[in-house]
């Protein structure tokens, strides 16, 4: 009868013991962010040519590249969404396109060098961003309509600004889209998200918010990432010391975290890609973790639509650009569509 209790103290010090055990992997998580990681990194431009700041009403401030001084219709290259995105992702083509006509290429809120700050990014607001900077590029030039390109989630974004306001758009290239996967594709509410609150608010807040993002952000995390990405252990070395740059500096967790928690993600993506009526250009790797494309064919079939796929992981304008690039100006060339006046 005595060794019940026995059992008892027993497993109660084991109790205690694992939560002392957390508690000092957490203290020890806290302290090493705060002293051993620098979260103030230099971070030089991503690109070459003009690097400005837009002030906007609904998506705060917005960094945004430029290079004017070729004539032609402005291109606008927008990165992807990971813990680390930023304008370098659109690199190869930005160095190309700059030396035959105007080219931009805008830092998403939360990212690069737009602004940081805690609060709710979502599909919308990413909108709002792309909006902003396609109306101060029309603006420069004087012209009816651009041509865009996106990268992985930010395709969605891309398209949904696109259905909102056709006139701006001669042309949308998508390359490695999100949406046409099993997990992600979208025919839910309209405008929506997928995010969890309660998931949001645990990570994003002090004392083990930053402390963890620091973790996921580590080299030998990012690096794991990347090659997922490529889906080799070929990364580019240059876009892996930007990223990781760019995800040590204040408020770079606020933005990741909410595209853990799912807010980044569309209800409604692969509905947009069928409503879209402007001609699309479609890029897509066969290898990595990023090359379920089973829904490609709801669009690929269409007259609008040209879709390139290549050996390559979900970034082939870094591993082929000389074929990625030829094959969009092919398409750039036989454009036959008008965009349609905006209204009244």
């Amino acid at each position: 009868m005595s060794r019940q209790p026995r059992k008892k103290t027993r497993a109660g010090r084991f109790g205690i013991a694992a939560i002392l055990t957390g508690l000092g992997s957490a203290a020890g998580l806290v302290g090493w962010s705060r002293f051993a990681v620098d979260r103030h990194m230099d971070l030089p431009p991503a690109l070459p040519g003009r690097h400005e700041m837009l002030a906007t009403e609904r998506a705060g401030a917005l960094s945004l590249y430029g290079t004017t001084d070729r004539d032609g219709v402005p291109l606008l290259l927008i990165h992807s969404i990971n813990a680390a995105a930023n304008a370098y992702e659109v690199r190869p083509l930005y160095l190309h396109y700059r030396q035959t006509r105007p080219v931009y290429a805008l830092d998403l809120p939360g990212f690069g060098f737009s602004e940081r700050s805690r609060r709710l990014y979502t599909p919308r607001l990413m909108v709002e961003a792309i909006r902003a900077a396609v109306a101060e590029i029309r603006q420069r030039h004087s012209v009816g309509a651009i041509d865009a390109m996106a990268l992985s989630l930010s395709c969605s974004y891309l398209a949904r600004a696109a259905v909102e306001r056709p006139e701006d758009y001669r042309s949308l290239g998508l390359i490695s889209p999100t949406g046409f996967d099993a997990r992600l594709s979208g025919d839910g509410p309209p405008d929506g998200h997928r995010g969890r609150d309660g998931l949001r608010n645990l990570l994003d807040r002090p004392p083990l918010g930053r402390p963890l993002f620091d973790a996921l952000a580590s080299r030998p995390s990012m690096r794991f990432f990347l090659q997922k990405t490529f889906g080799s252990k070929d990364i580019d070395e240059g876009l892996f010391a930007y990223d990781y740059a760019s995800a040590h500096q204040p408020g770079a967790e606020h933005a990741p975290y909410c595209f853990i928690a799912g807010h980044l993600f569309p209800t409604d993506t692969t509905r947009l890609y069928e409503t879209l009526r402007h001609p699309v250009w479609m890029a897509h790797g066969r290898r990595g973790d990023f090359v379920d494309y089973r829904l490609a064919p709801r669009v690929a079939g269409r007259p609008n639509w040209r879709v390139l796929t290549l050996p390559t992981g979900a970034f082939p304008h870094f591993e082929r650009p000389d074929d990625m690039i030829a094959d969009f100006d092919t398409f750039l060339e036989n454009l036959t569509w008008a965009p349609a006046s905006p209204p009244a």
